[in-house]
């Protein structure tokens, strides 16, 4: 998948409305990874650098063909207002109209909004997971138990029993 999505990358560098890149958010570009919501690997993300979203498209070697066909232009409201379709130019004019530290405030309260979701949903995959594993090591000790309870102990006793006494007595 890499080298399709390389080749794309090259097709669309120095370009003003496309951006193609890559980060490697294992080493320096883990802040930056962090930031934009990548949680597994690989992410592919398309749209703003300020307003990245899931790319929803296959992966595929043919992938990148289709979405280089239909490209996510970079909307940047100063630069490429024309690429924007009328909902996005009167969301922008109302975003504009609010001031900058209306702005900034919506901006913290929905980060807060979004760092809480998930929070509670990484809190509530570990509860899952511990209570999962708690009801099957459970479960598992129940069966062990109840096999032991079965007569395990004294069938191999008296298999071992019966080998003993059937070599005594061929040995006689």
């Amino acid at each position: 998948m890499k080298p399709d999505w390389d080749k794309l990358m090259a097709e669309y560098e120095g370009s003003k409305t496309v951006l193609v890149a890559d980060v490697d958010c294992t080493t320096g570009g883990k802040e930056l990874c962090s930031s934009v919501g990548v949680r597994g690997y690989p992410t592919i993300k398309t749209g703003s650098p300020d307003d990245l979203q899931d790319y929803k498209g296959g992966r595929d070697p043919g992938e990148p063909q289709e979405a280089r066909r239909q490209p996510r232009p970079v909307l940047r409201p100063r630069e490429n207002l024309e690429l924007c379709d009328d909902e996005k130019k009167k969301q922008i004019a109302e975003f504009t109209a609010l001031g900058a530290e209306k702005r900034e405030a919506m901006i913290k309260e929905k980060d807060a909004e979004s760092e809480k979701l998930e929070a509670d949903f990484k809190a509530f995959v570990e509860n899952l997971n511990k209570a999962y594993k708690d009801r099957e090591s459970a479960k598992k000790d129940e069966a062990v138990e109840a096999i032991k309870n079965s007569g395990l102990g004294l069938l191999k006793s008296v298999h071992k029993f019966a080998a003993t006494a059937s070599t005594s007595k061929s040995e006689l």
